[in-house]
């Protein structure tokens, strides 16, 4: 009972991206086009309100639930796996026409298709998962 908060804030998430139209095929089709802004406002938005909140992560100022400092390990600095998992995870997303999130936000919509992309999504952790000790980090 105690983690039903997190269940009604990510269904409320769901709400929101829902009425956004952040979910739609048809906006994400139209940014891979370059001809509409509106997904481009949209993840130029969530950067920046990332980047306020890391600010408080480092700061101290935002803890987790239970009260504990959030401490973000720092990256291995590296070009090449960046290009490379933009690369992969663009090509999915363009691709299958939704990005991770919205996946589960598509199947509450009844969309029945998506579940073969969740399924692929899960297969494809669990492969990097198998190989990600060979893989560049």
């Amino acid at each position: 009972m105690k983690n039903v908060k997190f269940l009604l804030i990510g269904v409320l998430f769901g709400i929101v991206l829902s009425k956004g139209e952040i979910i739609s095929w048809y906006r994400i089709y139209e940014m891979f086009r370059f001809q509409s802004f509106h997904m481009f406002g949209v993840i130029g938005s969530a950067v920046a309100i990332g980047v306020v909140i890391f600010y408080f992560f480092r700061k101290g100022a935002l803890k987790t639930y239970l009260g504990q400092k959030i401490f973000i390990e720092p990256k291995k600095k590296g070009l090449q796996r960046n290009i490379y998992g933009g690369i992969i995870f663009g090509l999915g997303w363009g691709l299958v026409g939704a990005c991770p999130g919205p996946m589960f936000i598509l199947l509450g919509r009844g969309v029945l298709s998506i579940i073969v992309v969740i399924i692929g999504g899960l297969i494809g952790a669990m492969l990097y998962h198998a190989f990600k000790s060979k893989l560049p980090h």
